[in-house]
């Protein structure tokens, strides 16, 4: 009898721990240490085939996942606010969510994307806040660049992110400051070294080639996130195929006299009716950026909004504007904003600046693919000069900035979203 009482005693226990499962939540409002550090752990359940629930506008976007001490180890060495739950708790988290009156959601974030950073391998007096957000998050990433690109390296990844880049060839028109400068010198030799390599004759050649693949990358299904020069040198590269917009300095012959009215906007991804800006001495490239000028002085009054998006019907910008407060202090970069003005009808403006005419952060389908540009330069740094040191993102565990970043990186985890084009 003892026996067969204790065989009962084992089955009701067992019995209970299946049917009573624990839930291992992450909050992402105000009460989160360390809301960087939080998306590396839903990038980590993600990648030991945990599935993970992100909560759209539910506490700035909270995580959620069946417990698993692994993962409560992980929380505490990387210093993560969590809570472990009941599943009571947890299904009533998921019934206010599913409520129709909230505008809130579940995704399921089930699939870890394959990362790939383009950036050169030589070192340049500046950092990318894209690779300083995957590095403080943990997240994996390989890193590369114009050779790889065009051995058609890109079909092995899910996600591409573009370095701060000139894909018009003009060496991000540093050549008026930095025309003496050893690393400027060092980089033009590397980069008409590579181009010779891969056969063509001039580095303006190479990178409308690349541009093309990565445009391809995007058509086919891929994800796209770029910052600061990288969009609008992207679309004026793809703009100006087969029309010579270098001058002297940057390719040894003039430039095409009529290159402004050989601008194709049709193949741009965001971008139309933009004016080339044609001065070698003048550090921009067209004026899909707006004025700095504008910005240094009225840096108090820099700040971007994010828009609402309704979470059950557009979750593709909600889940790119994730965070735990809706106005970010602005920062500038080689291109720190775009010119509404400049930018195609169809295109989705998630942060803009409205007393100045700009988008921040803005969101588009180019095929079978997406793209997110996102301007400024780096999110804690107002003013990033050329030679000033990388940003320590344990002093900004909890940035607004950085989160827009590491959105896009769990965004492919997410089972395929429908949108709006």
């Amino acid at each position: 009898m003892k026996f067969k009482n204790l065989i009962l005693l084992v089955i009701f226990l067992l019995t209970s721990t299946c049917t009573y499962a624990t839930y291992l939540f992450i909050p992402m409002d105000l009460e989160q240490k360390n809301h960087l550090k939080a998306y590396g752990i839903a990038f980590f359940a993600i990648k030991k085939e945990i599935d993970v629930s992100w909560l759209l506008n539910y506490r700035g976007g909270s995580f959620m996942h069946l417990y698993n001490s692994t993962f409560e180890d992980e929380c505490v060495i990387r210093g993560i606010s969590y809570q472990i739950i009941a599943d009571v708790q947890a299904a009533a988290i998921l019934n206010e969510i599913a409520a129709t009156e909230s505008n809130m959601d579940e995704v399921k974030l089930t699939k870890a994307p394959k990362i790939a950073v383009y950036s050169p391998k030589s070192k340049l007096p500046w950092d990318d806040a894209v690779t300083l957000a995957l590095t403080y998050a943990e997240i994996p990433y390989d890193v590369i660049y114009d050779e790889e690109v065009m051995n058609e390296a890109l079909p092995k990844y899910d996600w591409l992110h573009l370095h701060h880049e000139d894909f018009t060839g003009q060496y991000g028109k540093f050549w008026g400051a930095y025309q003496k400068a050893a690393w400027y010198i060092e980089d033009v030799k590397t980069q008409e070294a590579t181009a010779a390599k891969l056969g063509f004759s001039k580095v303006s050649q190479m990178k409308l080639a690349v541009a093309k693949k990565i445009r391809d990358f995007v058509m086919g299904g891929g994800y796209m996130f770029s910052m600061c020069s990288a969009p609008d040198s992207f679309d004026v590269a793809l703009a100006a195929d087969g029309v010579d917009i270098c001058d002297v300095p940057f390719d040894g012959d003039p430039m095409d006299p009529q290159a402004q009215q050989k601008l194709n906007y049709d193949n741009c991804f965001a971008f139309t009716d933009f004016k080339l800006v044609t001065n070698p001495y003048t550090y921009e490239i067209s004026d899909i950026d707006v004025d700095p000028t504008i910005h240094i002085k009225n840096k108090k009054s820099d700040f971007f909004t994010l828009f609402e998006f309704s979470a059950k019907w557009d979750p593709v910008p909600t889940m790119l504007t994730q965070n735990h407060q809706n106005v970010i202090t602005g920062f500038m970069g080689q291109t720190t904003a775009f010119n509404n003005n400049r930018i195609k009808p169809h295109i989705v403006i998630m942060g803009e600046t409205k007393i100045f005419n700009e988008a921040r952060y803005i969101h588009g389908i180019y095929g079978n693919g997406t793209f997110t540009f996102y301007g400024g330069h780096d999110p804690e740094d107002y003013q990033h000069y050329v030679g000033d040191p990388p940003t320590d993102l344990n002093l900004f565990p909890n940035s607004p900035g950085y989160r827009l970043i590491l959105n896009n990186v769990l965004f492919p985890a997410a089972k395929k979203q429908k949108q709006k084009t």
